[in-house]
């Protein structure tokens, strides 16, 4: 009997442990701050201003939307999403939809990390057909 109880624990503290080293993104995350680095240039977007995005997570897929807080602005929206997969801090995206096409269909690789509540995604973009091959470094908060 005793044997049992304690196999039964050494399973439990197993599926513990693992389920620690995986980051919970799992909601919604408000962006506040997007850096891109290309061609040796650096460029940062606050988005506590006159921008608005959140990102989504479920158990496989991901969605983000953008849009500027002017009621006049009807121009500036941004939407994507698609498939991910998170191994550890391993972050991999597949889009599946977003407005150019030449991004649809691509995999993006990213490093995550999770602070409290506050987000980092670090990684490459990059896109032949679009022009585009830089890093982005984005820092989100957690909706509650």
């Amino acid at each position: 009997m005793l044997l049992a109880v304690l196999s039964l624990f050494s399973c439990v503290n197993k599926d513990a442990s693992k389920k620690n080293s995986d980051l919970d993104v799992q909601g919604t995350w408000q962006l506040l701050s997007a850096t891109t680095i290309e061609n040796g240039k650096s460029q940062s977007t606050d988005y506590s201003g006159k921008l608005k995005m959140i990102k989504m997570f479920n158990q496989t897929h991901f969605a983000f939307l953008r849009h500027s807080l002017d009621a006049k602005d009807s121009t500036n929206f941004d939407a994507g999403g698609g498939t991910f997969v998170l191994d550890k801090d391993d972050y991999t995206e597949h889009l599946e939809y977003y407005k150019d096409k030449n991004w649809e269909g691509k995999t993006f690789k990213f490093k995550l990390a999770i602070h409290q509540d506050t987000l980092i995604q670090k990684g490459i973009e990059k896109v032949e057909k679009a022009g585009v091959d830089r890093v982005i470094i984005e820092k989100y908060i957690k909706v509650k």
